[in-house]
């Protein structure tokens, strides 16, 4: 049974002058398109009434002061006691500055290539003329710690190791504790790209030993895109220090500086930060793990639910963030997407590249709500009788009603 169920709904104390200030601005349409995609996820709504909020002057003392608040929640939300830098980008963004903040020219880096942006990390690395060496692993599946080793083993000399905390593409969770079990004890920087995993399940920066963490705001944070945090431990600051490649915008060794007099080195996303202030502070009144707890079980009545329909969960070792779906092969994915979107406004996210029409992903990260989930699956059933698959019409419906107690 999931308890929490008024999570979402709960006032909060802190959170009462975007209550008192700030309307609630409903907005007429034909539609109202539901979003269950795994980036941008629905924004919380104290959130965006902030962000709504008249903007504040970055170089502020009422700015100081804000981001103040956020430096310390960010630093709870990813288990350190190091800076967590905020840039104005995409998480893409992220993963770039880090590279360039930790190497120099003629660099061997690995990257362990799961999925999409697995695929990134060895794009921006290529981009950069460094030496990339690939241990491609299955689509759905993750790394061994054998294998890992054994590439550790292969490249003594790497600089860095690259992976993700879930690969988004897939609905796979990456190992990190344990690959960074093995990293922490050589000079291997240990990178995670944990863009769709900060808010969704526990992550222990320090307690793991990760070196670098990557993230942004748009999928667990509940916030539009816009934001992106970087966080370098100690052993990562001293391969900033020696780093050759060439950075301006991106040059971290200015973001910490910065970030110590509660500021940005360039001009700040102030309404997205006074949006992420909001989300913190809902974090730090329910307790980290009470809203992990909610997700994950929220994730994990949504893989009953179509388990119960007879079609295959897509991850071997599936994230909480979403739930991707193996596509039964006389159907065309892209059709269940497209039929969602224009027959019942609703969005959900297809298969990338190699996997499209194979796969599709639902969110379980962001604002989304167990009634609406519920009103997907009621669709996504009719779905897929059009389409000539063979199920019990309202079975999975039942499963989420029940583990909701709905």
């Amino acid at each position: 049974m999931i308890k929490n169920q008024a999570l979402f709904h709960k006032p909060l104390k802190i959170l009462t002058y975007f209550k008192r200030s700030h309307s609630v601005r409903k907005h007429s349409m034909h539609k109202h398109m539901r979003l269950f995609t795994p980036g941008p996820t629905p924004i919380f709504p104290l959130a965006q009434k902030a962000m709504s909020s008249p903007i504040l002057y970055h170089r502020s003392k009422a700015f100081v002061e804000l981001l103040s608040g956020v430096r310390e929640g960010l630093k709870k939300l990813v288990g350190t006691r190091n800076e967590v830098l905020i840039l104005s980008s995409s998480g893409t963004g992220a993963m770039e500055a880090a590279i360039l903040n930790l190497c120099s020219p003629g660099d061997e880096v690995l990257v362990i290539r799961a999925g999409k942006f697995g695929g990134r990390w060895a794009q921006i690395v290529k981009a950069h003329a460094l030496t990339v060496r690939i241990l491609d692993i299955p689509l759905g599946e993750v790394p061994t710690i054998a294998q890992v080793k054994t590439l550790m083993m292969q490249y003594p000399n790497a600089k860095a190791l690259l992976i993700q905390a879930c690969e988004t593409s897939t609905g796979v969770n990456f190992p990190v504790s344990e690959i960074a079990a093995l990293t922490k004890k050589s000079d291997l920087l240990l990178v995670v790209d944990a863009v769709s995993y900060l808010g969704v399940s526990p992550f222990y920066m320090d307690n793991w030993g990760v070196d670098v963490m990557v993230s942004a705001s748009q999928k667990g944070l509940m916030l539009p895109p816009g934001l992106s945090f970087v966080c370098f431990n100690e052993k990562a600051w001293a391969a900033q220090k020696k780093s050759k490649l060439t950075k301006y915008y991106f040059d971290l060794a200015k973001e910490r500086k910065a970030i110590e007099n509660n500021q940005t080195a360039y001009t700040s996303s102030v309404t997205l930060i006074q949006g992420l202030a909001v989300v913190l502070s809902y974090v730090h009144e329910i307790g980290m793990q009470t809203l992990f707890s909610t997700i994950h079980q929220k994730a994990q009545a949504l893989r009953n639910a179509v388990q119960t329909l007879g079609l295959d969960l897509f991850a071997k070792v599936p994230s909480d963030g979403l739930v991707s779906i193996a596509v039964p092969h006389k159907i065309d994915g892209t059709k269940i997407v497209t039929k969602l979107r224009d027959e019942y406004s609703m969005t959900i996210a297809g298969g990338q590249d190699e996997l499209k029409g194979k796969i599709i992903r639902i969110a379980c990260m962001g604002y989304v709500q167990s009634e609406d989930l519920i009103l997907l699956f009621e669709a996504l059933e009719k779905v897929l009788v059009e389409l000539g698959l063979k199920i019990t019409v309202g079975q999975s419906v039942s499963v989420l009603k029940k583990e909701w107690s709905l």
